[in-house]
């Protein structure tokens, strides 16, 4: 079973895709990169998988990130 939640833009020639599929016979969630260059089309080896099991704790994980830990503080500037 392999279906694709979302697939993300990075730049034009490399998207990240969301997916869930099975690998040995358990479910989980695998986010890799998929290329498209004029020598390979396909994914590559960079990515990570999250087992079925663990899904809950992954969800908590990323679901405590707010966007204020996204936004640069510029610390250069000096009072």
């Amino acid at each position: 079973m392999e279906k694709d939640i979302d697939r993300i833009q990075k730049n034009r020639d490399t998207d990240i895709v969301i997916r869930i599929d099975d690998f040995g016979g358990k479910p989980g969630v695998t986010i890799r990169e998929f290329v498209k260059s004029p020598t390979y089309t396909g994914f590559t080896k960079a990515g990570l998988r999250i087992p079925g099991e663990k899904w809950d704790l992954f969800k908590a994980s990323i679901n405590s990130i707010t966007d204020s830990d996204l936004v640069v503080v510029d610390t250069s500037q000096k009072i």
